[in-house]
């Protein structure tokens, strides 16, 4: 069963809402080098339920994309084709972290699915 591991939000202004998430809740961001774009949230200690995030520019028309860690992207591929969805970006392998991609569902509603690198 693939559970939600990690989510994101599309922003307007990626800066302004990193800002509001950090003041109102309290979430620490990290600006890493390279990433000007895209910027990881911490929601938590990793000790606490719940999963972290990030925020990023709005490209897609949804707010909220949640992502699903997977153990084989190649076959939720080929199960979001057959059961009527499609591939809406990717598959995007990201460095040290795994392939990534976004997916429609049946009612277009994006979401993610990660299969984590080999270690």
């Amino acid at each position: 069963m693939a559970r939600v591991m990690h989510f994101e939000i599309l922003a307007d202004a990626p800066n302004r809402a990193t800002a509001f998430y950090e003041a109102v809740l309290g979430w620490s961001i990290d600006k890493p080098e390279g990433m000007e774009r895209y910027w990881p949230l911490s929601t938590g200690s990793d000790e606490a339920p719940g999963i972290n995030g990030g925020t990023m520019d709005r490209h897609f028309d949804q707010a909220v994309i949640n992502t699903v860690q997977v153990e084989s992207l190649t076959d939720v591929m080929a199960k979001v084709e057959a059961n009527g969805g499609s591939l809406a970006h990717g598959p995007n392998e990201i460095p040290g972290i795994g392939t990534h991609a976004y997916f429609k569902d049946t009612e277009g509603n994006l979401f993610g699915a990660m299969q984590p690198a080999s270690t």
